[in-house]
Parts: C-alpha cells; sequence; structure tokens
C-alpha cells in the first residue's frame, strides 16, 4: 500500500500564509485598542498607575509561563517526540491566540463595530488556547502540524460559541474553569481522537516509550504549571477577597493532590517505586478538583479534600480507565486527559454545585450576591435597595435561588460535554482528509518525520558512551499513559 505524502513544504506554508492574510485583514477592519490602550481616551485626569495592564499583565505573564513553558515541557516525554511535544505546542498555541482573540472578542469585546483589544482579552484568548492544548494532548505524537492547526481553526469558534451560550444564557459559577475549559477540552478532545481511531496502536508502538531526559524535561513542565495554576485558577475571579481565596485553594489542593500521587503511585507499583508519569500528571490534578469552587467558602480543609479525591480519580483512571476506553470504546486517550481533565472536573463540577447549595448569607454575608451574582435580587425588588446600601455598585440579578442556580450549573455541565463531544468527533473527521500530511502508523511518534534531526537524536547515553537505536521493527512497550 502506497503510502500518503507528510512533505510540509507546500501544506505548511500556504496554510499558514492563508490565515495569516485571513487575520490580518480582520484585525486591520474589525479590532481597534480598548480604552485603557487608547491614547485619545487618556487626559490630565488619568491616573496612569489605575490602567488595568497592572492590575492584568503579572496574571497574563503567569499564564504564558503555562500555556508556552509549561505545556510545552509536559508534552516533552517521548523519547523520540521532544521536537514535536515542544514545537507543535508552539505553533499550535501561537496560531490559537491570535484566532481566539478575533473570535471570543467578537462575542465578549464587540460594540461599536468593533472588538475592542486590552490585556484581559490576551487572558482570554490564552485560556482558549489552554482549551486546544489540552485536546491536542489525546492525539500526541499521531498527528501534523497541518492538522493540528486545522484543529486550533474548527475548535476555537465551538469554545468561543459554546462559552458565550453558557455565560449569557445559563449564567454559572465556574471561576477555575472545570466546566468551560477542562470538561470541554476533554471530552473534544476524546471526540477528535475517536474519530481518528488507529487499531495497530491498542497493541504498544515501538517509539511509545520515555527516557531518562525527556522525563526530565517532562517533570520541568509539571514544576512550571503546578507553580503558576493559583494564577491561572484566579486571574478573572472578582478582585479582593475571591481572587484571595482562588489563589489559597488552589495552592492547598495542589499540595494534597502532590502528596497523595505520591503515596498512591508507590502503592500501586507492583515494585513499591515511583512511577515518572504519576509524578508528571497526578500531582497537578488537585489545581483542576478546586476549579469550580475555588472562589468561593468552601473552607481550607475543603479545598484539601478536594484535592485528594481529584488525585486518587486521576490515578485509579491511569491505572484502569484508560486502557478500557483504548481496548473496548475506540478512544485511544495518548496523555489520559481524560483523567486529569474529565473526571477530576466532573468531581469540582460536582463540588461546585454542593457550594452553591450551601452557600447562604450567614456564611458570606452580604457579598453572597457578589460572588453569586444571578441570585442578586431583580431590580425593583426592595432587598436590592437595602443590599446597596451595604455594597455600592452591586448590580441587579436574576432573583434565582440556590437550588435553581444548583440546576443552571447541572445543565451546563451536560451541555458543554455534549457539544464538545460532537464538535470533537466532526472535527477528526475534517482531520482525516488525505491532504493534512497525517503520519501513517509507523512514524507516529518520531521527530524524523517532520523535523531535520541531529544524527544523535535517538540516542541513548550509558556508562560506556552513547548508544544509538534503531527503533524501527524492535517490539516497544506501551507507555503509561499520561495526561495535560
Amino acid at each position: 500500500m502506497k503510502r500518503s505524502s507528510t512533505s510540509l513544504r507546500v501544506r505548511l506554508p500556504a496554510l499558514l500564509l492563508l490565515l495569516e492574510v485571513v487575520i490580518v485583514t480582520l484585525y486591520t477592519f474589525f479590532v481597534t485598542y480598548d480604552d485603557d490602550a487608547n491614547a485619545k481616551r487618556q487626559n490630565n485626569v488619568t491616573k496612569p498607575m489605575e490602567n488595568s495592564l497592572y492590575r492584568d499583565y503579572p496574571v497574563f505573564a503567569d499564564v504564558q509561563v503555562m500555556i508556552f513553558i509549561g505545556f510545552g515541557c509536559l508534552l516533552a516525554f517521548f523519547r523520540l517526540y521532544g521536537f514535536g511535544g515542544m514545537v507543535f505546542n508552539f505553533l499550535t498555541a501561537t496560531f490559537a491566540t491570535q484566532w481566539a482573540i478575533l473570535v471570543q472578542g467578537y462575542f465578549q469585546f464587540y460594540k461599536d463595530g468593533k472588538i475592542h483589544l486590552g490585556v484581559v482579552n490576551l487572558i482570554n484568548a490564552e485560556f482558549a488556547c489552554a482549551v486546544v492544548l489540552i485536546s491536542f494532548g489525546a492525539v500526541l505524537g499521531k498527528t501534523s502540524p497541518v492538522q493540528l492547526l486545522v484543529m486550533a481553526l474548527l475548535e476555537v469558534p465551538v469554545f468561543a460559541i459554546t462559552e458565550w451560550a453558557v455565560i449569557t444564557y445559563l449564567k454559572i459559577n465556574d471561576a477555575g474553569g472545570s466546566i468551560l475549559i477542562h470538561l470541554f477540552a476533554c471530552y473534544f478532545g476524546l471526540g477528535v481522537t475517536f474519530a481518528l481511531y488507529r487499531p495497530s496502536l491498542n497493541k504498544g508502538h515501538a517509539k511509545e516509550v520515555t527516557s531518562y531526559q525527556s522525563d526530565i524535561l517532562s517533570v520541568m513542565g509539571t514544576l512550571f504549571l503546578w507553580v503558576f495554576w493559583p494564577s491561572f485558577n484566579s486571574a478573572l475571579t472578582l478582585k479582593g477577597d475571591d481572587q484571595h481565596r482562588a489563589v489559597l485553594h488552589t495552592f492547598i489542593g495542589l499540595c494534597a493532590s502532590t502528596l497523595t500521587a505520591f503515596a498512591l503511585s508507590a502503592m500501586l507499583n507492583k515494585n513499591g517505586k515511583l512511577t515518572m508519569a504519576d509524578v508528571q500528571n497526578v500531582t497537578l490534578a488537585g489545581g483542576v478538583t478546586v476549579g469550580a469552587s475555588v472562589d468561593m467558602m468552601i473552607s481550607p480543609a475543603a479545598a484539601y479534600v478536594l484535592g485528594m479525591m481529584g488525585c486518587t480519580a486521576c490515578m485509579l483512571g491511569y491505572r484502569y480507565l484508560s486502557p478500557f476506553l483504548s481496548q473496548h470504546l475506540r478512544i485511544q486517550d495518548q496523555c489520559g486527559i481524560h483523567n486529569l481533565h474529565g473526571l477530576t472536573g466532573l468531581i469540582s463540577s460536582a463540588a461546585g454545585i454542593v457550594a452553591i447549595l450551601l452557600a447562604s448569607e450567614d456564611t458570606y454575608g452580604p457579598s453572597l450576591y457578589q460572588i453569586f451574582c444571578y441570585r442578586a435580587p431583580q431590580e425593583g425588588d426592595p432587598q436590592l435597595e437595602e443590599l446597596q446600601k451595604l455594597i455600592p455598585g452591586l448590580q441587579p440579578g436574576l432573583g434565582r435561588t440556590a437550588q435553581e442556580q444548583a440546576l443552571y450549573q447541572v445543565a451546563a455541565v451536560f451541555g458543554t460535554m455534549a457539544v464538545a463531544s460532537v464538535g470533537g468527533v466532526l472535527t477528526g473527521l475534517v482531520l482525516r482528509l488525505p491532504y493534512l500530511a497525517s503520519p501513517d502508523d509507523e512514524s507516529c511518534f518520531d521527530d524524523e518525520l517532520f523535523f531535520d534531526v541531529p544524527p544523535d537524536y535517538d540516542c541513548m547515553v550509558g556508562q560506556g558512551g552513547s548508544l544509538c537505536v534503531n527503533t524501527e521493527g524492535k517490539q516497544g512497550h506501551s507507555k503509561e499513559l499520561r495526561a495535560l
């Protein structure tokens, strides 16, 4: 059987140039500065240090580190696919962010015929970028850069529309993005990998292995993500005590999941040793699990318990659920995103619903109606006037009860999962088109297919020097599934 060409010489430059022309054209006609970046809006009353740049840029910088260094290093765990993991992450993230500025901007920052651009737009766009990179993990090593760009091109609009619909019509609480980021990204990625199913990979692949150096690089990515995750979860929360709680809960949840991961890794290993895949991935579970309730008064103890629960679910998912999905449901989740983002996202969503049901003025005081703004009294309600005396600037809400808000949260969870799954499957079918340079089964997880690699890229360093190994035709071990 003749293999289809995987040369990027025409495909990649043509696609990138086309995308750049489209982006420049749209930026020219539809993008302008927001008030804080527009010189015409500045006057002698303007206080430069009150510019939103100084409030939002530190968080933006932290998220930048997570996107380009954290995700990039974490994805470089394959011994022969370090270039692909890091560089394709770099390429996909750069395009996805530019594209999301336009697509999200139309739904969230569009007025007077223009998208008004500020740092907060960039933060939102990088959240959309994170969605794409999480989904990328499900097909790591099995797709070309052309396919990844097309996936980002299609996923960002589906995500932006879903986000807009949920925020506009369901009006939920999801400060850390457990529903709109983690669940959406997970089930979109699973839909894509379902459509791109490769039966031969169920038996393992000779190049689906790690090395000492690649594992060290990957755990560096874990450390960057771990350190900056509090900024990710707190980026768009209300400034003040809400953001303060978000940082505290995220840090506590991460600490809990880290200790639990080390304990379970040694306990579940038949030799009683630590597994690097667990250290690289399961330690991050707490950051996801606290997401939906991260700004609420759940208590530090609850954040700790959520970290432990998320870690346990994530670890057991790697051991038992991922092999089942691959063997029986045609879902080859290459990086185990269902464990770190799906299972933990569901736990987080459930915790958020419980926290909403338990929320009362006894715990929150009048600020209950700021944190759960849709529970605030409606316009004209005498109670609203009384609350506005205590909290100047409090906006009218929808007068929802806790039970009503919880039902909207449930609707958002299942609606998001459904839209993401269908969108992922349809995107995967598009990626099967023969002109997108898809690698054949033998060439998966190998940088040589798309990169000029150095002569020693497939060499292993030992006590006796370097040993170069030809992995073609060698029976390899199926590596432990990993997560983003």
